[in-house]
């Protein structure tokens, strides 16, 4: 797996956040299926040559969304239970992460541009 997760160091975008875009596409997109475990905190750290806590916080936030859950001794998984608009949306989200990266657009401008949309269309 760690195999497949890269990390640019020239990129701007802070490292645990290139592990939870790359893990958030390949959920999105279906090649992380349900209940695949991702490798565990410590090893993938050392595979790519990143601290533990950098990789924590991916892995927090990939929970934090919804898109896996951490079973303890068990490691963390795939989470179930996505419908099919939540994976509607991840892909829509990747998409225009992809984009906003192809334009070179700031990650708090996109991010604020989303909130602007959300809070017009009334959405909590």
């Amino acid at each position: 797996m760690s195999a497949r997760i890269r990390i640019d160091a020239e990129s701007a975008v802070p490292p645990y956040e290139q592990v939870r875009a790359q893990f958030a596409a390949r959920i999105g997109d279906g090649r992380l299926p349900v209940g695949t475990r991702l490798p565990a905190v410590r090893q993938l750290a050392t595979d790519l040559g990143l601290a533990v806590n950098t990789v924590a916080r991916a892995y927090r936030e990939l929970e934090g969304a919804g898109l896996v859950e951490t079973r303890g001794r068990h490691g963390t998984v795939v989470a179930p239970g996505r419908d099919d608009a939540t994976d509607r949306l991840q892909r829509a989200a990747a998409g225009y992460a992809a984009e906003a990266r192809r334009l070179g657009v700031p990650r708090r401008t996109a991010l604020a541009l989303v909130q602007a949309a959300l809070d017009a269309a009334g959405q909590d």
